[in-house]
């Protein structure tokens, strides 16, 4: 909606005007799927909190982890949850920025932490005599601290590019708000809001291809020990699991905004649009949970005493 300068104060968002019908067993399934994220995640980050045995950088690692999967689902389930049961599909300028932000930086804050797990995967494996040395808790400290900084910055810089844009409309073509969409509105394009996101889009392009040369070099040393192959798949497929699941579901994302098709189904694009919302956050804790052999001798029998 635009008042009589062209100010925009709220954005209109699409997608769910055809779930009156059975919008209720939606936000029943729904609240389900972020109560079961919250579950998961937060089994993980307590028992690795909990557990000073687990105070180790991979499971710090794959705590922050979980701890971004859920600020990253907090800035949609919400929301999302409070449309399903509305009539009307609305979110303010301000609110459109923070969700966009959330969003994004949650997204990004995932790569970042996932060089930081194939990081410490190779000095682990390729660099065992020097692993203690290089992942000193300091260190680690250092490295969580700006896996956390660096994409909240770029995604900072990027959201006050796009707030200081002009915009000539008010519709989002999406169940959720995201910078892109936000900059496709406005009058006239500025140089600013096409250059910050294609360095950020360059920049984590780098870290997936940092992840996909340590896991190649990984491989190869994996090959010529026995040792190193069993240390491999006990510590290392749910990394290239996790990592595959975001790149996929990511990839999906951005093809659907890019390449908006009408011929598909508005429920199937709901689903390309939430994928890297549901799925990373939920399977990522229980993928680690049931492979990582530490974390799982300690979940299980808390498990079993509540049978």
């Amino acid at each position: 909606m635009m008042d009589n300068v062209s100010v925009i104060t709220m954005f209109t968002l699409s997608g769910l005007s055809g779930t009156n019908n059975y919008r209720v067993i939606l936000f029943a399934l729904t609240l389900l799927c972020y109560c079961v994220i919250w579950l998961v995640n937060l089994t993980i980050i307590v028992t690795i909190i909990v557990d000073k045995k687990l105070h180790e950088p991979m499971y710090i690692f794959l705590c922050n982890l979980c701890i971004n999967g859920l600020y990253g689902t907090v800035g949609f389930y919400p929301k999302f949850l409070m449309d399903l049961l509305s009539t009307t599909h609305v979110i303010s300028y301000a609110g459109c920025l923070l969700q966009g932000f959330v969003l994004h930086s949650s997204a990004c804050a995932d790569f970042s932490l996932l060089v930081l797990m194939a990081y410490d995967r190779y000095v682990a494996i390729c660099r065992p005599l020097v692993y203690h040395s290089v992942m000193t808790k300091h260190r680690v400290c250092v490295f969580v601290f700006f896996a956390w900084l660096i994409p909240i910055y770029l995604v900072f810089m990027s959201t006050v590019t796009t707030s200081r844009l002009r915009l000539c409309g008010s519709h989002i073509p999406k169940i959720y708000c995201v910078n892109w969409l936000i900059g496709k509105l406005a009058c006239s394009a500025s140089i600013a809001n096409i250059a910050i996101p294609a360095f950020n889009y360059t920049f984590y392009s780098g870290h997936f291809l940092f992840i996909v040369w340590s896991y190649v070099y990984l491989i190869r040393t994996c090959l010529k020990s026995k040792e190193k192959r069993t240390k491999f798949m006990q510590t290392c497929l749910p990394h290239v699991f996790c990592l595959l699941t975001l790149f996929v579901c990511v990839l999906f994302d951005l093809l659907y905004m890019r390449f908006n098709s009408k011929q598909l189904e508005q429920s199937t694009r709901n689903f390309m649009a939430i994928e890297f919302l549901l799925i990373p956050p939920m399977i990522n804790p229980v993928i680690y949970g049931l492979k990582l052999t530490q974390i799982r001798n300690r979940i299980l029998p808390f498990i079993t005493s509540l049978d």
